[in-house]
């Protein structure tokens, strides 16, 4: 089973015309940088970058489960998630024909790197032993990129990044290397933009590190020289809870306080717990898994409770269960504890196939409320982000390089540049997850969606029919913005309740100024 990113043009995509203007700017400046290699160079890499899928990176610190959670979101396993010197670097993962990896030097040079499969829930490797380079001055592996078939990078490119608190400080520079470019005027190839579009961050604590790492990127994003988005997953949540069958509501309730601590300083838009280990496996659930998790459920709890106490305690050979002692393990390695509560616990209450079992614990596991949060934070708005980015090199090209034609058109960039309502409609929806304004439930539901959290087409926003003609849109964004510029002055609105109104405001105003002809 694969799963993609809604990241493909819709019919109603107000970005449409952002991405538009954003490569008629690139391609104006190009025209003028005709004698300056370094900035053609950058505009050629940005106008490419408009055309591609949108780029995500996982970042987080070690054994955050990156990787792990990499695996779940494409339903295979592309990525190895043992710590191999592969983890170490920065590895790009791309849709492509046929399954291939292979390293670059910084030096530009290229080498094939061999996959190894094995056995168990970590069966894949790269190999980087003996790399035959296709130059003669390769002075190491720079990163890595993966090309593998798949219809959820067909829609994302997903960058996988070294851990961000790794003992050595040269390993976590290469994350913030990829995150948050230097600066143009003095470094040449920081020219180009930031290497994502947007930002999934997992953390297992909220520690100095996590708030050290996140204030760069906030940092970045505010002047334009990092990713626009920004959303957090408490990972591993299986592990909040040592296993118990209600981890994950442990699980939520730290995920919110992070969340709440993340929206203060506006580092953070979302906060999702998942349990990456039971994601991947759901989406990968096979049948002889499915007959041992029946057979399990048919022991009685108590019995099956005592032999969960550990993992190797679950596995031991004279413990008396009705699933050999190697199956035992490998579901124990590949489900973990709470996996194999959760999944004997379903069967119990009614579930009676491997599909709807799949469909359960990818439920459970928190990867669907990741998907869908994804699609709404970054999918839907694919085109503004990657605009966001491209402009962003833009900027820094004409700033580095002063006196050219391309000056005239700085004006027109910082002006794009400066209007981040979007990120302000994706700040809010991540506080509406966890902190529930004084609104009344009708209300609350059309902030939602008028804010974009069930789509950004007009008419989504607006809960109106997919046919609604042009005159009723134009009319139903008129009376949203009476209503919530009222809303955001009414004397009892505290200064959160009207912020959110005023926001909620501006984006019915954005809706009229798309009809515009």
């Amino acid at each position: 089973m694969t799963y993609r990113f809604d990241t493909a043009p819709s019919g109603h995509r107000p970005a449409q015309g952002i991405l538009a203007e954003a490569r008629q700017l690139v391609r104006a400046a190009a025209r003028a940088f005709d004698r300056q290699p370094y900035a053609r160079a950058a505009l050629a890499d940005c106008e490419h970058r408009l055309r591609e899928p949108l780029r995500v990176a996982l970042a987080g610190s070690i054994k955050a489960g990156k990787s792990t959670l990499l695996n779940a979101l494409v339903g295979q396993s592309v990525a190895p998630t043992d710590a191999t010197e592969c983890t170490r670097l920065v590895t790009w993962y791309r849709d492509g024909a046929t399954p291939s990896v292979t390293a670059f030097s910084p030096e530009g040079a290229r080498a094939n790197v061999v996959v190894r499969r094995g056995g168990g829930a970590h069966g894949l490797a790269f190999d980087l032993d003996g790399l035959r380079w296709d130059g003669p001055r390769a002075s190491g592996v720079d990163h890595l990129e993966v090309s593998w078939p798949s219809a959820a990078l067909a829609q994302t490119t997903i960058i996988d990044t070294p851990g961000t608190s790794s003992l050595s400080r040269e390993v976590s520079q290469r994350t913030i290397e990829l995150l948050t470019p230097g600066d143009a005027a003095f470094d040449q190839p920081a020219l180009s933009s930031p290497g994502a579009d947007a930002v999934v961050y997992l953390l297992r604590r909220l520690d100095a590190a996590d708030v050290h790492f996140l204030e760069q990127l906030g940092a970045g994003g505010a002047d334009g020289a990092g990713p626009l988005g920004v959303v957090g997953v408490v990972s591993r949540a299986d592990e909040i809870g040592a296993g118990r069958i209600d981890a994950l509501h442990s699980a939520r309730d730290v995920a919110a306080r992070f969340a709440g601590e993340l929206e203060r300083t506006g580092l953070c838009q979302a906060v999702i717990p998942v349990a990456g280990l039971l994601a991947f496996a759901a989406v990968t659930l096979r049948q002889p898994e499915f007959a041992a998790f029946q057979a399990l459920a048919g022991v009685p709890a108590e019995d099956l409770g005592v032999a969960l106490l550990s993992a190797d305690r679950f596995a031991r050979a004279d413990i008396p269960l009705p699933v050999a002692p190697e199956l035992r393990a490998q579901l124990a390695d590949r489900f973990g504890l709470f996996g194999i509560r959760m999944a004997t616990t379903l069967i119990r209450l009614g579930v009676r196939d491997s599909a709807t079992l799949s469909a359960e614990l990818a439920a459970r596991s928190g990867i669907d409320e990741l998907r869908s949060v994804l699609d709404v934070q970054f999918g839907q708005r694919a085109d503004q982000l990657k605009a966001h980015s491209a402009l962003t090199t833009l900027s820094r090209v004409i700033a580095a390089h002063p006196g050219t034609e391309a000056d005239q058109l700085l004006p027109r960039v910082r002006a794009r540049l400066a209007d981040v309502h979007g990120f302000a409609e994706l700040r809010l929806l991540g506080r509406l997850r966890t902190d529930e304004l004084p609104l009344p439930p009708d209300d609350l539901t059309e902030l939602h969606r008028l804010l974009g959290g069930a789509g950004i087409a007009p008419h989504l926003r607006l809960g109106l029919p997919a046919d609604a003609p042009v005159p009723t849109i134009h009319a139903a964004a008129l009376a949203a913005v009476r209503k919530w510029r009222a809303r955001a002055t009414h004397p009892l609105a505290d200064q959160s309740t009207a912020t959110a109104c005023r926001t909620a405001a501006r984006s019915a105003e954005g809706i009229i100024a798309e009809l515009a002809p």
